[in-house]
């Protein structure tokens, strides 16, 4: 596929469901993958355990990526280890299901600031550690706003992944000079233990389906594929741009 080989790359909220997917999807293609992790040590190790399994090197590094001094230290480690930084995948995301109006300041704050602050800390402190020819993807949704998708019940999901857009496009206007590229990936419905909950309602699984022209839902492994493309030497004209990764769902 598209080789990696040499590359140093950092995927935010690696330790499980999608994340997880892109992590060794890029160690895969060659690349050596930094897993980060807010909490759950044990399964971020058992990630590098797997990475390490594919001959690359890996490490987990814990942050909290909507904090900032977190997101410093993780960087400073990032730093100390490699020297460098030529992949970022900013996927760390969360969702918390609420009608709008008993939506909470609390719960408003905690999606926007790990879904769209944290994608902001953590490229500020990336730039510091790339050069020409380096990629930052970030991940969105296909309830990014906009495009006539919305999910019941997210409406501050929705607000951050529309964030991600926009602010996508900006940094690859800003960026372009350093020789930078940025990009995001909109998911489609993936099967994760983020949508878990969403799909043991059987009702609402038959309307997900009934809205997936290929027949099945996404997996982890589709990002991770799309993923290695944009953050490949072949993917080197592509910037500021999103790529849905829907099954044809936006099509149908």
């Amino acid at each position: 596929m598209f080789s990696l080989s040499g590359k140093k790359a950092l995927v935010t909220g690696a330790s499980r469901g999608i994340g997880r997917g892109i992590a060794l999807f890029l160690a895969k293609q060659g690349a050596d993958v930094a897993v980060n992790y807010r909490s759950n040590n044990e399964e971020a190790e058992k990630v590098v355990s797997e990475i390490k399994a594919q001959g690359r090197d890996s490490f987990a590094v814990q942050a909290d990526v909507s904090n900032k001094e977190s997101v410093t230290k993780m960087f400073e480690e990032i730093k100390n280890k490699w020297g460098k930084l030529d992949i970022l995948v900013n996927n760390a995301g969360i969702v918390q299901f609420a009608p709008f109006e008993e939506l909470t300041e609390e719960q408003w704050d905690a999606v926007l600031d790990t879904n769209l602050k944290g994608q902001f800390l953590c490229s500020q402190q990336a730039v510091k550690l790339m050069g020409s020819g380096s990629k930052i993807i970030n991940i969105a949704s296909i309830a990014s706003g906009g495009v006539g998708v919305g999910f019941s019940r997210t409406s501050h999901y929705t607000a951050s992944k529309g964030g991600v857009v926009a602010l996508t496009e900006n940094m690859a206007l800003d960026l372009a000079k350093k020789g930078i590229n940025v990009c995001a990936i909109a998911p489609g419905v993936i099967e994760t233990d983020m949508t878990k909950d969403m799909l043991s309602d059987e009702k609402a699984k038959a309307g997900i389906m009934a809205r997936i022209p290929k027949g099945r839902l996404g997996k982890p492994e589709d990002i991770g594929a799309a993923v290695a493309f944009l953050a490949s030497d072949e993917a080197d004209y592509i910037t500021g741009t999103v790529i849905y990764v829907d099954g044809g769902w936006l099509a149908g």
